[in-house]
């Protein structure tokens, strides 16, 4: 049974969904409107994916020390994400 966009709260839950998608496009026997249907699930789901994900980076900080000893926040820095 499929969930409605609303019900995708969590990173997982749409990648599980998104993951479910991919394997139904993936039938041979599929009709080219449900691919469609299915289709632009996928794209809503990419898009909910990452606006979890944006989410996600804006609220990893690192704490930096400057030369005066103060400690403060500052964004992380995805250039040094292997």
């Amino acid at each position: 049974m499929e969930q409605k966009k609303t019900e995708y709260k969590d990173l997982e839950s749409a990648m599980k969904r998104l993951d479910e998608v991919v394997s139904l496009l993936s039938a041979e026997n599929i009709s080219l409107e449900r691919s469609l249907e299915l289709y632009e699930e996928g794209v809503s789901l990419v898009k909910i994916a990452n606006a979890r994900l944006e989410d996600a980076q804006r609220k990893i900080n690192m704490l930096k020390m400057s030369a005066d000893g103060e400690v403060g926040e500052v964004p992380f820095d995805t250039s040094c994400v292997l």
